[in-house]
């Protein structure tokens, strides 16, 4: 027997890309007369990785990396232009929940028919056919057909029947934030019951809380290729910099900005405004994924001209690890006398809803007055008390104008914020609590 669950060895997957639907259809009847009438793209290239019995390996990498494509091949769903992958054990995938089943089937007779198209006898499903009824605890509706579910009644049954039919081998593909908060805890747990059995499992996931806690190595793919492979935390950290383009696609640092630029991490902040302003490609902001339904409004009386978040380690990134320090740092030129302009930053949750945020005011931090064509850099230092998730970053610079309060120049929804969390508590805020039981005599 292999100590190997997975071996994928020189995979490559080919796309053709084609103009309009007809040069498909000429190249199909031969009559192309020899041009080539598509684009060749790569979604995975000369990919090789092992993973062995027992190891949870995660998968990360930016969308369009080739993560989803990998699972797919190595679960057969697609086959590999070149190379190979040879399995050792039975597979449970949970890609696109649910594909397998019938609509106009009961969920009792699509729990048979998926289990079938994982390759489980009948028999084999009997015996399981309860725990997968009270895991996806959907009442009577499993004697209905599926047509008639909600969303979430749906993916619960797929989930349920993919999770509890006990594999050798589990694929996971962003499927474990499915449902209500409860289901999803109720996944996680089962999730850990396989990692303690020594199952193996392959977890693909832009949750990088998860990926940290419950994979033993990680690989980072990048552009159909494999970057890097090590323990997660050091994944993570070039996966970080490859968000920010702070490395090359080969991992080699290319950015200029650095724990020794910035300022409260270790440099001058009026030295390093100037440099940014002298030299456009070192900005803070040319480092960043901008939201490109970002929101500006404003009279105009000041501008954000650079902005930046920065870890605890320095880095230029829009990943922070709950529970450590990191900066929020906002550029701001004056088009005119001001009097005590206000420097801001707010948190939105994905609904939009206002979380946190503070402003110069509120810290009574004073400005004092500022000329035409001033700068200043704001600087807010704090610890991420958040919960593991994705949040939205609005800064702006206000202020009082004859005693009416005065938008300058706010940038709403400016970028995307993921808090990496390896433990998340209740609500969107974790109190750190330090928890205690004793008994009583």
């Amino acid at each position: 027997m292999s100590d190997y669950a997975i071996k994928v060895d020189n995979v490559s997957k080919l796309y053709k890309l084609y103009d309009k639907p007809s040069d498909r259809f000429k190249e199909a009847l031969g009559l192309s007369r020899g041009k080539k009438l598509y684009k060749e793209h790569y979604a995975l290239h000369d990919l090789s990785f092992d993973v062995k019995k027992g190891e949870c390996v995660g998968i990360i990498g930016t969308n369009g990396a080739g993560k989803s494509t990998i699972l797919k091949i190595i679960t057969g769903v697609l086959n590999p232009t070149e190379g190979s992958v040879n399995i050792d054990g039975r597979i449970s995938a949970l890609l696109e929940l649910g594909a397998g089943f019938n609509q106009e089937y009961t969920g009792i007779e699509n729990v048979y028919l998926n289990g079938s198209m994982i390759g489980f006898s009948k028999e084999e499903i009997d015996a399981k056919m309860d725990d997968i009824l009270s895991f996806a605890d959907i009442g009577d509706f499993v004697y209905q057909p599926v047509k008639t579910y909600s969303s979430g009644m749906f993916v619960r049954l797929a989930f349920a029947v993919a999770i509890n039919i006990e594999p050798e081998i589990l694929i996971v593909d962003e499927a474990l934030s499915v449902g209500d908060v409860f289901f999803q805890n109720k996944c996680y747990k089962k999730f850990e019951e396989f990692k303690k059995q020594g199952k193996t499992i392959l977890f693909v996931s832009h949750d990088l809380g998860s990926i940290s806690k419950y994979c033993n190595r990680a690989i980072l793919l990048n552009k159909g290729r494999k970057m890097a492979e090590g323990v997660p935390a050091d994944m993570i950290d070039l996966y970080k910099k490859l968000l920010v383009n702070q490395v090359d696609d080969a991992g080699n640092n290319i950015s200029a900005m650095s724990a020794k630029g910035i300022a409260g991490v270790g440099g001058d902040a009026t030295s390093l405004a100037g440099a940014s302003a002298d030299n456009k490609e070192k900005r803070w902001k040319d480092s960043f994924e901008i939201n490109p339904n970002v929101n500006p409004y404003g009279d105009g009386s000041a501008e954000i001209i650079d902005f930046a978040v920065i870890d605890e380690k320095g880095n230029l990134t829009t990943s922070l690890e709950k529970g450590k320090k990191f900066t929020i740092k906002s550029k701001v030129k004056f088009n005119k006398d001001l009097e005590d302009p206000i420097f801001t930053y707010t948190f939105k949750n994905i609904q939009g809803t206002a979380i946190t945020g503070t402003n110069t005011m509120y810290e009574d931090v004073s400005t004092g007055g500022v000329k035409e064509g001033d700068v200043y850099v704001a600087t807010f230092e704090q610890v991420m008390n958040l919960q593991g998730g994705e949040y939205l970053l609005s800064i702006s610079c206000t202020g009082y104008t004859d005693g009416e309060f005065t938008a300058y120049n706010r940038l709403y929804d400016l970028l995307n914020i993921t808090v990496i969390s390896d433990k998340n508590t209740v609500g969107y805020y974790d109190m750190f609590s330090d928890a205690k039981i004793e008994k009583c005599n």
